[in-house]
Parts: structure tokens; sequence; C-alpha cells
């Protein structure tokens, strides 16, 4: 149960001995290597599994064909011990030069002067939303690895097989969620369940704040969302189960965190929401016949709740002894198409715009839904995420605590909502 969490929370805040670097393996302990006849190394670290640094190192062999002279040396991590591994890095001077930034993690180094201001770095083919992902006042620290937002999955399998219709995921409200999700448990009769979501997972909870006109968390890097406004969000829940929509308290503790795991998947949920950037994987795992659906509320809202997000940013180190040369190797990731050809969407959708479009046909089925999907989000006027600010991670583990409170009533929705507020206050104030 705790891995799942841990997974899903990391998610709201994103192979050995490969032969075509000159390095590419599991863990990262630090540097400590000299470069070859007056060659420059850099290295270059992220989190993720085996087919991501496949992938990542075709795109790499052909940035180093190009630039003789430069030898990349990468090491990847599992998503959970990434973050203490890259800190225990930066205390001993021994930075990456490029590195893969957490959401959650970017302010707090960029407060301290660990991060290189991307000046020299083209972002014209990026939308606004995109460019200032990684924005701390008016510099620039980081640039998305790929673009993703969230969405409703619905399993039209089990909608046609129960006959319920399913809504317009264009113009739907959470009201009509909560009819859709009744519908679908009742024609079941209780065996499989109209929706489940996670209530503690931050990028679920961005959208219905922004929607009631709120930001989680502002520009200055102050706490934006009310008590009003998170015991509104416990109470929706809370309705959905009441009336049979939403499966009973602990139920989605049991699923695994994987897209095979999932109870979408398994033909136990009719819906549920995902990161875009895993349709294809969730697809596949369902059977199929999954219809992708944007947020509901986006409509009837105070204004848009949706945004462009990132599974990860690219950062790089302020104290990399060859900056110009990160530089070079960040713009091929990012505005080269044959680079994201290589890399495909295991990063999310490219955020070069011109980019994505170019690659787009190349893809899989899928994965052309998941980028059409986030083409169509930066052609509209959305609201900003703006960066974390330090403590971040700490108000997301407080949210998954009372969020479970409230979920097995030990807590009312007031309450819970009174306690998180107190806790992220605490939590921004360390």
């Amino acid at each position: 149960m705790m891995d799942r969490r841990a997974a899903l929370r990391a998610a709201g805040l994103a192979a050995a001995g490969l032969g075509v670097l000159s390095a590419c393996g599991r863990g990262f302990g630090g540097g400590g290597d000299d470069a070859p006849d007056g060659e420059v190394v850099l290295n270059m670290v992220w989190w993720g599994d085996n087919t991501r640094a496949q992938r990542t190192a075709a795109a790499l062999e052909i940035f180093q064909n190009r630039n003789p002279g430069i030898t990349v040396r990468t090491e990847y991590q599992d998503s959970a011990p990434y973050k203490d591994k890259l800190a225990t890095r930066f205390a001993a001077g021994d930075p990456p030069d490029l590195m893969a930034m957490r959401m959650d993690s970017l302010r707090e180094y960029a407060d301290r002067g660990a991060l290189l201001e991307l000046n020299g770095l083209n972002l014209d083919g990026l939308g606004e939303s995109a460019r200032t992902l990684a924005t701390v006042g008016d510099k620039t620290y980081g640039v998305p690895s790929g673009l993703n937002a969230i969405g409703f999955v619905v399993n039209r399998t089990l909608t046609d097989r129960f006959g319920v219709k399913i809504p317009d995921g264009d113009a739907w409200s959470w009201d009509d969620l909560g009819t859709f999700a009744r519908e679908v448990t009742e024609a079941a009769g209780r065996k499989v369940y109209g929706t489940g979501f996670d209530l503690f997972t931050l990028a679920n909870l961005f959208v219905w704040t922004r929607q009631r006109g709120e930001d989680f968390f502002t520009a200055q890097g102050t706490l934006g969302i009310t008590a009003g406004t998170v015991q509104a969000w416990f109470a929706l829940a809370q309705t959905m189960r009441d009336q049979g929509g939403m499966p009973p308290a602990g139920f989605m503790d049991e699923a695994g965190a994987s897209a095979a795991q999932s109870y979408i998947a398994s033909g136990k949920l009719a819906s549920q929401i995902i990161p875009t950037n895993n349709f294809l994987s969730y697809n596949a795992a369902s059977g199929g016949n999954l219809a992708l659906l944007r947020m509901p509320g986006e409509t009837q809202g105070v204004r848009r709740g949706q945004s462009i997000d990132t599974p990860a940013l690219w950062s790089i180190a302020a104290q990399s002894k060859h900056p110009q040369e990160a530089l070079r190797l960040l713009d091929f990731l990012v505005n080269d198409p044959e680079a994201s050809k290589a890399t495909g969407t295991t990063r999310g959708v490219p955020p070069n715009q011109q980019v994505a479009a170019s690659i787009k046909a190349g893809l899989e089925k899928d994965d052309q839904v998941a980028t059409d999907y986030l083409i169509g989000l930066q052609g509209e006027t959305l609201p900003r995420s703006f960066v974390y600010p330090p403590g971040g991670s700490a108000i997301a583990s407080a949210l998954e605590t009372i969020a479970t409170e409230v979920e097995f009533t030990r807590q009312t929705a007031a309450e819970g909502a009174a306690a998180f507020i107190t806790e992220a206050q605490k939590a921004l104030q360390k």
C-alpha cells in the first residue's frame, strides 16, 4: 500500500551496460571521471526504467556523433531514492552537469544558487505554459523533459456492457461525473464501481483548486488554497462514496501503482484519473478500449483548472565545469526532432510544439492520442503551474495522512481541511 501511495504522490509532485555510451547504469554516486584525451565529459542523471534508459541512449548516440569531443556518461535511478541521492551529490560538491529535477525540488536548489540560469537556451518553440514551468521570479532554472497533464480515462468496454452513456468529456461537470459513476455502479450490481481517484494526489487537487479561482501554490511560494476548497474536495468524494459511485474507504489501497495493477485494468473501476503520458500503458493493460476525457468542471468553474505540466524538468548545475556543452546537450534534447524521435514519449510529449507535431505520425496510436490531447490544451488559455516552494513534498505527505482520516470518517471534511491548512503552513515555515 505504501509503495503505491509513494509512487502516486511522486507522480503528483513523474539499462545497465548499454553499449552506446561511455557509461550507463543504475545508481549514481558521483563523478570522478577524467576526460579521455582532453575530451569534455558530461555527467547526466535521471530517474526511470530500462526502456527510458535505452531510448535516452539512442538519442545521446546521435548527439555524440554530431559533437565529437563530448562524451556523455549517464546514470539513472528508480524514482524513490533519486531525490536523496541527488542531494548527496550536491552536498559532496560533485553535482551532475545535467539532471532530471523534480517540480517539488527545483525552487530549493534554485534559491541556494545551485542551478544554472538558462539564459542561453532557445525556448521559442515552447508555449507560455511550458516555458514558465521552472521560472522563479523572472529567471528560468529548468526546462520540461516532456509535457503531460491529467485526464479521465473511461473503459468503454464496461460502459457498453452496462449501457451507460459516457459524458461529453469537453463539457462535463463534477456532478455529471457523480451521476455517471452512480449509474455504472448500479447497473453493475456493485461488482464494478463507476469511478475512483486519490484525494491525496496533488495534481488532482490542483485542478479542483484552480476551478474555484485559487492557486494551490502562488507565484510567491505561499499557500493559496483555502480551507473551504479543501473541505469541498473531501466532501465531493464523500458524496460520491455515499451515492455508491466511488468504492468504500480503503478499496483503492489494495491496487498496485502500475497500470497493469490498476483497478481500471482489472475491470473493477470504469473510470479514473491518470497522467496523460501513461495513456498507452493504461490502455494496453485495460484491453485497448479506453477513452481519454478532460477533467470535469472545466466549463463550469470560476476559471480553467487544467494546466500544462511535466513529469520532470531538466536542469544544469551552477557548478558544472562545462556549462556551454551542457546547454548544447539540453538544446539538443529539447529542440531537435531527431532527439525526440529517439526518446519518443517516455518522458511525455516533447515540450517544443513544432517537434511534437513533427514526430506524432511516427508514434504509436495511443501516444498520438495523448499528444493530440496536449497539443489541444496548449492552444488554449490555461492557468500557470507554479514551482513548488520548499516544503512542498511535506505538504503532499500531510495531505495523504489527512485524506485517509477523512476517507475512513475519523475526521469530518471540515476537520480534515482545517488540519491540512495548519500542517501545510507549518511545512512552508520550516
